[in-house]
């Protein structure tokens, strides 16, 4: 697509109503936010986390991100004020949470294949050998996805034009599906993972890096698999397989391309950010990090020696741009953008929008299913509980007759706005997994506060090596109180439920899903929550429980 047909495009959808300055100028601004004029001679795409989403969706940043107060955590104010963004703009609304609601109604959808695509083939029509690198987590997140075991999400993966991936949830569907869709169905995409081996004979699973030819310059794009999927995710998934940060394994292969002639060598992660902050630190030869899991969008890479590290938020709500200029020396310069993909403003490319429609079809009469009607804004995102996993907390404490209820600390699955009816698509937006069932137990008081101070230590271990797992266990039925910044042991205090303080040694009933047991049974948690929810048509705007937080205060990372 020509720059003139692509500019020619964003008047159209502008005409029709679609706009980032709402008033005037819409075709200008659309045009001054992806114009992005081709730098260098290297380029990279890069999206990540997109959890299945092939449609356009709203999702709300987080209102919360507290750790080191500098990027990536960073919310709100705190956030504009760093990057420079106007409160109000359409940029602020892509980065932050501010009046979320009044925003989304006026910027619109975020994301979607079809947009993305078009995005895509401008981009490449001005680097027309760009690599395009999805950093993971794109086969899980969906109903679709879910049924279809990511055959969906591998279908738009290669019509979008993805050259590497490497991976994360894509495991939960057990070894012998991600080595079948590897072996028969993702070529010419290139799975990388220098990071997973054999437990027997450490020999590895998949290829960890590859050499491209890019203007004549060679690259490397060498892989990074989540390095704690056995221990976030259920063990019995993979059980032949290692994984793990491999920091001297890393620094070996980054010496063999450069050794082999790579002027420039990427790191395609799946880290999180803080894990490639400090990776970034110890390893060297590394140009650039591109990175996810998380889910932080970053505007700006942060510069840790002589890497770039960046992250790209998720959902498909963001597409990064990396132009390097490369001489025989190695990297002299580079240019980033990350650029929020308003599907207002992109036209459906309308081959991917073909190809969604065929995908989705034989679902539709099951994904349209109404269950209610919310009155408030759900969400999910950010270190305590969202309104959405509030919503689920309420469904297993009144069906499971529990004292208290536990719901992962995930940070995938779509917002809906006041007034948006409740589907059974996006309920499947907030629980489809492959280990979704439901429970029931009984726990002594101490027992509860060891698992939140086990799941504490995994998000606030100042140490990022060893933050393992999501966001904060979503608790209901109890309070709490939280001190980040203290030791294992003594971050939890103040624990109550109905008004009395849980005592250590008393039996509580505690209803919970997603065990990572391999005997796990159960009712699955989508028709646990569908049933909650069609008894109840309209659902009153939920208060999202947080803990009592102990000193955090003027940590730019709470608003």
């Amino acid at each position: 697509m020509q720059r003139r047909d692509f500019l020619r495009l964003l008047a159209l959808a502008a005409a029709a109503g679609a706009g980032l300055r709402p008033g005037a100028g819409e075709a200008q601004a659309a045009a001054e936010l992806y114009d992005v004029p081709p730098f260098g001679n290297v380029s990279f795409l890069h999206l990540t986390d997109v959890h299945g989403q092939l449609l356009p969706v709203y999702f709300r940043e987080p209102s919360m991100n507290l750790g080191s107060g500098q990027a990536p955590h960073l919310v709100g104010e705190h956030f504009l004020r760093q990057y420079d963004l106007k409160a109000g703009s359409s940029l602020a609304h892509a980065f932050t949470h501010l009046d979320f609601e009044n925003a989304a109604r006026r910027y619109g959808k975020v994301g979607g294949f079809a947009h993305l695509a078009t995005l895509v083939k401008r981009l490449r029509a001005s680097r027309p050998l760009a690599l395009l690198l999805d950093g993971g987590d794109s086969w899980q997140g969906s109903a679709t996805s879910l049924w279809t075991r990511g055959a969906d999400m591998i279908g738009a993966q290669k019509l979008l034009g993805v050259d590497c991936m490497t991976a994360h949830w894509e495991f939960t569907y057990g070894a012998e599906r991600v080595r079948q869709a590897v072996e028969s169905e993702l070529a010419p995409i290139e799975f990388l993972a220098q990071n997973v081996r054999t437990l027997d004979f450490e020999e590895p699973v998949f290829k960890p890096y590859t050499l491209r030819s890019v203007k004549g310059v060679p690259v490397a794009v060498i892989g990074q698999a989540f390095p704690y999927t056995p221990i976030a995710n259920p063990r019995h998934l993979v059980p032949d397989w290692t994984f793990g940060i491999q920091e001297p394994r890393l620094q070996r292969l980054i010496d063999e391309v450069r050794a082999k002639g790579a002027k420039a060598v990427v790191l395609l992660s799946h880290n999180g950010m803080d894990v490639d902050l400090k990776l970034a630190s110890r390893v060297r030869g590394l140009d650039a990090i591109l990175g996810g899991h998380t889910h932080d969008a970053v505007p700006a890479p942060v510069r840790v020696g002589g890497t770039l590290v960046t992250s790209a938020g998720c959902c498909g709500k963001f597409l990064a741009v990396l132009d390097l200029q490369v001489g025989a020396l190695g990297v002299t310069d580079y240019r980033y953008r990350l650029l929020p993909v308003f599907s207002n403003l992109l036209p459906a490319d309308e081959e991917m929008r073909r190809y969604i429609a065929r995908a989705r079809a034989p679902y539709e009469g099951r994904l349209q299913e109404k269950l209610a009607v919310t009155e408030g804004l759900l969400y999910r995102r950010g270190n305590f509980n969202g309104s959405f996993d509030q919503l689920l907390l309420d469904a297993l404490l009144a069906v499971k007759g529990a004292q208290v209820a536990f719901s992962p600390g995930f940070r995938w699955g779509t917002t809906l706005l006041p007034g948006d009816a409740i589907t059974f698509e996006h309920l499947m937006d907030q629980t489809a997994i492959t280990y979704p069932h439901t429970t029931l137990s009984e726990l002594t008081g101490g027992e509860i506060k060891a698992i939140l101070e086990d799941i504490a230590d995994n998000l606030f271990n100042a140490d990022p090596y060893l933050q393992q797992g999501g966001d904060m266990v979503r608790v209901g039925g109890m309070s709490y109180a939280i001190a980040p910044h203290d030791k294992i042991g003594a971050r939890i205090s103040d624990m109550r439920t109905g008004g009395r303080p849980i005592e250590a040694g008393r039996r509580y009933k505690v209803a919970g899903w997603a065990p990572v047991s391999e005997e796990a049974s159960g009712e699955p948690i989508w028709d646990l929550a569908r049933r909650y929810l069609r008894s109840r048509k309209n659902l009153p705007p939920l208060k999202a429980g947080r803990p009592r937080l102990i000193g955090v205060k003027g940590n730019p990372g709470i608003e």
